[in-house]
């Protein structure tokens, strides 16, 4: 049925949204809970099963709350949905949320999959699981402790030590270390489904370091607000205030109290999950950081930035535990800190989660944790898990083989190299043979496999935002939840979740696999008394005195990047000035000037807009256009317009925190627009210098809205003084080695080379308003070597590099203004001594030829003293 067809609708009155959803979607998959309806559409399975007890349910019938949900759609309803769906897509992408596919044929990154409709959960059904998720990780928590601690649970045989001690994850180095703040799990996470009779199981959890937390705070956003009227008229809880709440109980528990310095370690921008590192930091008020950031002094961490060593008192990690420590886990990792472990056991650092809890991940522990719960908690557990069998224990794998069929296979050490780890299987849907195949691996190594029962997985409503035919489609969907500590030995369920849509293709719930998630609705029970937590992530009044105190933070890595990105923005707008003046230049009318041609084609040389070996413009003028056309976006044999643009989008997404979220959209358009327009130009292998013309105009706009959102639109602290030095150092290099090649080949002499350098300094308005139609040598080096108004000339760009150098010198620690010093002083030149024709312009040829080598070598002290701390002015961070 047809949300857009007119029969559904009565001339004079509408049908109740209600009831039109009712008739529009179509039942859950015959033996899956209908998360719509509140039931199943078919009778019940046999006993025993999960689905015993499954309610039948009236196709026609809708639960309360999604009864609720469409009543709230607003004026326009089901109409307006596909509009709806349109500017989610656009949300998503504007705001750059995205999760990164390795094996994505396409590029690394996509946009973040996201559904139109919220999974709605009742009071009644999140009162069960509250309790269970929080009586789980309170079991969790215990077995970290004694695992590492005195081992009596292994001693009494409640552990299988294969599953603990001969787990990959588990690690030795943590044993007797207690954590700070007595908490090993700050952070946990259970993968939920609702099974036919409308019970919640757990699947698996998850506590290395458990992604979700961002995306689910984007969904939050993004869908609260197409949604506005029925957020709040269905009394939807908030997630913000125990956000909040974990914040302070990481601060609580921290060695420093209120005043400490919590960083997110992140594996860096390539990671899947990057997005949500760098959207949590940023949310949270925490220091996202890579292990390269950090350094160990004195068994206290501490934080690389530009004035000296910072120190680091708590560390949510996002990277794996084994690539933790160089020291002590693999020796062969760039991703961790060397000495964090000793930092830790010394009782200087807080670390969330504490390291060491891989095993507890293991599908295999989910059958232990009933008789855990009892020995530990004296409790059942409220909030089952499916039954699993680990085969490791013959009685288990004898128990499970023959019917393997209606279970899934699963690795027992998912995810290690180590191990026999592969994609768990679907027995359903294996062939006899293949069922044959797997019970003689199973056999032949039972701890390597654990199996557990099949769940058929509640469905619910999805928005197809087809043009021709839009609707509802049901889809089967697993809730990860999350328990967050909020001070020691105590947590909260976050009231909310990261609901995952199982792929048609996969059959898995995987963002990997082609799944999409959706933002998940907790009610409460106005009727119980309970109310909306309004609380917000403002953080406590500050006093006058700890507001001028603080400033932030400029890490290492962080400033490098940022002058990279100034350097490489720079080099993309010469590169572009240069190739648009050369193809201009190659089809007007000055194309037969040897000058002119000499100059542009040692200049597109020395910027490798062509590859070596091209041919000149004088001995082969065509052959030299197309491959400077071709050039353009090759990314692989030259260094152009195109590669560039990627050098600044790479340099961009590593410090994507610092940067507006309009400044990142604009660098990612500017990007793809770029390849996508050349790509059309180039497809059939003719280069035309018209349409390669368009592209550059089009991108040179790009680039000064880049130039503006850098000037304007940055706080102006140590970064940002970095990145502008970037571009003066690049600027000064390329424009003072054009000028001086540009006397070296006689192109300023010629009438059309004279023009084509004052356009490649972008001062042809200017020096015609002030000098009319002069090719007077001195009006020139006026304009472009001396005149300090013109930020194009050299002068503006010495004396603007001189002060930025200073002013950096002045805020970093035991630094001195040295740099600044050896910039040429603008202050000494004089146009009469420059414009001294005799033996070929020799003063102007030495200042040019001192300003293009200092700006290289200002570009390696830079990297000695601020980024690799290797120069002198840096000793005090060895201090």
């Amino acid at each position: 049925m047809d949300a857009t067809d007119p029969d559904l609708f009565d001339d004079n009155q509408p049908p109740e949204p209600a009831r039109l959803a009712g008739e529009l979607a179509p039942c859950a998959a015959a033996g899956h809970y209908d998360e719509l309806r509140g039931g199943v559409t078919t009778p019940p399975r046999p006993a025993g099963d999960a689905a015993e007890g499954a309610k039948a349910v009236d196709p026609t019938q809708l639960t309360p709350a999604w009864t609720a949900f469409f009543e709230h759609l607003g004026v326009d309803g089901f109409a307006d949905l596909n509009r709806r769906t349109a500017s989610l897509a656009h949300q998503i992408r504007d705001n750059g949320v995205s999760y990164n596919v390795y094996a994505d044929a396409s590029g690394p990154q996509r946009p973040w999959a996201l559904d139109l409709f919220p999974l709605i959960v009742s009071p009644e059904s999140w009162r069960q699981i509250e309790a269970g998720v929080l009586q789980r990780v309170r079991v969790l928590d215990r077995v970290m402790a004694d695992v590492y601690g005195p081992q009596e649970l292994l001693r009494a045989g409640l552990l299988p030590p294969a599953l603990v001690q001969g787990h990959p994850g588990y690690l030795r180095a943590m044993h007797g270390v207690q954590p700070v703040g007595g908490t090993h799990l700050q952070i946990a996470a259970f993968d939920l489904a609702r099974g036919p009779d409308g019970r919640w199981w757990v699947l698996s959890q998850r506590t290395q370091a458990p992604s979700g937390l961002g995306y689910l705070l984007e969904n939050r956003l993004s869908i609260s607000r197409l949604f506005p009227q029925a957020f709040e008229a269905m009394h939807v809880q908030r997630v913000a205030g125990t956000y909040r709440a974990l914040i302070d109980g990481l601060k609580r528990m921290s060695p420093a109290g209120a005043d400490t310095h919590i960083a997110l370690l992140t594996p860096g921008p390539y990671n899947e999950t990057y997005f949500e590192h760098a959207y949590l930091a940023r949310y949270l008020g925490l220091t996202l950081v890579q292990g390269s950031d950090l350094t160990v002094r004195d068994q206290r961490l501490y934080l690389k930035t530009l004035q000296g060593l910072e120190p680091v008192h708590g560390l949510l990690k996002r990277v794996d535990d084994a690539w933790l420590d160089p020291l002590e886990l693999r020796p062969d990792s760039t991703l961790g800190v060397p000495g964090l472990l000793q930092a830790m056991r010394a009782g200087q650092l807080l670390v969330a989660n504490a390291p060491g809890s891989a095993f507890l991940e293991s599908p295999a522990l989910l059958g232990f944790l009933p008789a855990l719960a009892e020995h530990l908690l004296g409790e059942t557990l409220q909030l089952p898990a499916l039954p699993t069998w680990w085969c490791g224990e013959r009685a288990a794998m004898e128990a499970v083989l023959p019917r393997l069929a209606e279970c899934v296979i699963k690795p027992t050490y998912p995810g290690w190299d180590s191990h026999n780890s592969f994609d768990a299987v679907l027995g359903s849907q294996l062939s006899r043979r293949k069922l044959d195949e797997w019970s003689g691996r199973i056999l032949r190594q039972g701890d390597e496999h654990t199996v557990q029962d099949a769940l058929a997985l509640s469905q619910m409503p999805t928005w197809k935002a087809d043009p021709l035919q839009p609707g509802i489609a049901p889809r089967s969907v697993i809730l990860r939840v999350f328990a967050l500590s909020d001070g020691p030995q105590s947590w909260r369920v976050l009231p909310g979740g990261l609901a995952r849509l199982v792929s048609a293709s996969a059959g898995v719930a995987s963002m990997q696999r082609g799944g999409s998630s959706a933002d998940t609705w907790v009610q409460i029970d106005v009727d119980k008394g309970e109310q909306v937590d309004r609380t917000t992530l403002l953080q406590p009044h500050l006093s006058p005195a700890s507001v001028v105190q603080r400033r932030r933070l400029v890490t290492s890595r962080a400033a490098e990047n940022l002058f990279w990105l100034g350097r490489y923005s720079e080099r993309a707008e010469n590169s572009l000035r240069l190739a648009r003046l050369t193809l201009e230049c190659l089809n007007g009318e000055d194309q037969s000037s040897q000058p002119l041609l000499s100059w542009l084609s040692r200049m597109a040389e020395a910027s490798s807009l062509v590859p070596p070996g091209v041919p000149s413009p004088q001995q082969a003028r065509r052959v030299f256009e197309r491959s400077l056309v071709a050039g353009l976006c090759d990314t692989e044999d030259t260094a152009s317009v195109g590669f560039n643009l990627r050098a600044v989008k790479g340099s961009a997404s590593a410090v994507r925190e610092r940067l507006s979220q309009e400044q990142w959209n604009l660098i990612v358009r500017a990007e793809r627009e770029f390849f996508e327009r050349s790509a059309e130009y180039a497809g059939d292998g003719e280069y035309a210098s018209v349409e390669a013309l368009r592209v550059l105009e089009s991108t040179s706009g790009y680039l000064a809205a880049m130039t503006g959102a850098q000037t304007d639109r940055m706080t102006r602290d140590d970064g940002w003084r970095l990145l502008s030095i970037g571009r003066q150092i690049e600027r000064l290099g390329f424009l003072a080695a054009a000028l001086g090649r540009g006397f070296e080949t006689g192109a300023v002499q010629d009438e059309g080379g004279f023009e084509a350098m004052v356009a490649l300094f972008d001062s042809t308005i200017t020096f015609h308003a002030q000098y009319q139609q002069s090719r007077d040598v001195a009006a020139l080096l006026e304009l472009l070597v001396l005149n300090r108004d013109n930020p194009r000339s050299l002068g503006w760009v010495v004396q603007t590099l001189r002060g930025r150098l200073a002013k950096l010198a002045a805020h970093t620690r035991g630094a001195i203004d040295e740099l600044a010093q050896q910039v040429p002083d603008p202050e000494q030149w004089h146009l009469e001594t420059l414009c001294d024709a005799e033996a070929a312009f020799p003063a102007l040829g030495e200042l040019l030829e001192r300003c293009a080598s200092i700006a290289w070598r200002i570009s390696d002290e830079i990297s000695l003293r601020y980024f690799t701390h290797t120069g002198e002015a840096n000793q005090s961070l060895g201090a």
